[in-house]
């Protein structure tokens, strides 16, 4: 964790277009999937930026995520042979979870959000550290009439989120009407934008997919308008604590090229009946011979708080590892995903204990999300 980074680190790290923005609001950084970006901000830190979006509004900065544009004839069956779910469940306006798997092994490359605007036309948000791979495998299996372009810096992403967003955005004149897992070209001053209803924190919300070149003209818009209704800029610390609560995982911990969809419980997101998609034999065969590990969520019984990498007993029998935990600001215990061995037989309800610097600790096995 640093405050404003030095140039050496500068020249390794990406930079959102709102950097300035941030380090006028003191926030604290940090290397994220090769982006410098906040962690918090001075005058709350993430247990205020945690509450705000729980009960009002905050806004995240999120265009460390990748952005890749899939175009030409048959762009969305193109992405539907080689992504996870199935596209054909959609139609023009949605937009989609989906998993970019190994075609070899099942591992997952990363997981997306794809957006349909057309058959001719799939926009992809990919995470910032795989966006290049993403688009590599992508490339190298496209047609020669489809293009794939990464535009990963050409795009700000800004996350609005909490109970309150959608008064917000429509102080702003901007959509808020389309259902969850759409989208609507929208305006805000003259300037062009996206609004998704999408998001990752559990809470009514929006992503605003702006061009870079408006994105501090889109923050100050926000941020004029927001305080009413109790507006709070929110770092990446926060967002891993409220998606933690729901249960959603973090490719490179709940999910990787180790950690399939069939182990990460994460099946609903394949489109298993397809003919094709990367991945699909391995993981059909993983699916019928039953994973040796599946991903399930675990709630502190005492003060204790799970970290990633910690690992967990029943009595002297190692059961798994801690994928994903934290402290929720809202149960206000800890919270964790974790990869359990299938053959521990393990129900929730039941307990074991993690080991935290030779300390035991119980843990109860709950389904998640750990909040509604």
């Amino acid at each position: 964790m640093t405050d404003v980074t030095s140039d050496a680190a500068a020249t390794r790290l990406r930079r959102s277009p709102l950097h300035e923005r941030h380090i006028a609001a003191g926030a604290k950084f940090a290397p994220f999937g090769g982006w410098e970006m906040p962690l918090e901000y001075a005058g709350g830190g993430v247990l205020k930026e945690h509450t705000a979006v729980r009960t009002a509004v905050g806004v995240f900065d999120v265009s460390h995520l990748g952005k890749a544009r899939v175009s030409g004839p048959g762009a969305a069956d193109f992405v539907n042979s080689c992504l996870s779910n199935d596209l054909g469940r959609i139609g023009p306006g949605r937009a989609q979870y989906t998993l970019c798997c190994d075609d070899a092994t099942g591992g997952v490359v990363d997981d997306i959000i794809a957006y349909l605007y057309a058959e001719d036309h799939v926009f992809l948000i990919p995470n910032a550290a795989n966006t290049a791979e993403v688009v590599r495998r992508l490339r190298a299996a496209a047609p020669a009439q489809v293009t794939v372009t990464d535009e990963h810096e050409a795009y700000a992403v800004l996350a609005v989120q909490g109970p309150r967003s959608v008064e917000l955005l429509a102080a702003l004149d901007l959509p808020t009407e389309h259902g969850y897992m759409s989208f609507s070209a929208a305006s805000l001053a003259g300037m062009e934008l996206t609004v998704c209803r999408t998001g990752y924190t559990g809470e009514l919300g929006y992503e605003l997919v702006v061009p870079a070149e408006h994105a501090v003209a889109v923050w100050d818009a926000l941020f004029a308008a927001g305080a009413t209704f109790g507006l709070r800029a929110c770092g990446l610390a926060a967002r891993d604590t409220l998606r933690t609560e729901m249960g959603y995982p973090l490719h490179g911990q709940d999910l990787s090229l180790d950690i399939s969809p069939v182990q990460a419980r994460s099946g609903w997101a394949v489109g298993w009946d397809k003919p094709a998609f990367w991945g699909r034999d391995a993981l059909l065969a993983e699916k019928a011979a039953g994973p040796r590990r599946t991903l399930r969520g675990l709630v502190a019984v005492d003060r204790a708080i799970p970290r990633p990498g910690m690992t967990l007993h029943v009595g002297d029998v190692q059961v798994g590892t801690v994928t994903s935990g934290t402290f929720s600001p809202t149960r206000k215990q800890g919270i964790a995903l974790a990869l359990l061995n299938t053959d521990a037989n393990l129900a929730d309800g039941d307990e074991v204990e993690i080991d935290i610097r030779g300390r035991r600790a119980p843990l109860t096995l709950t389904k998640p999300p750990f909040v509604t």
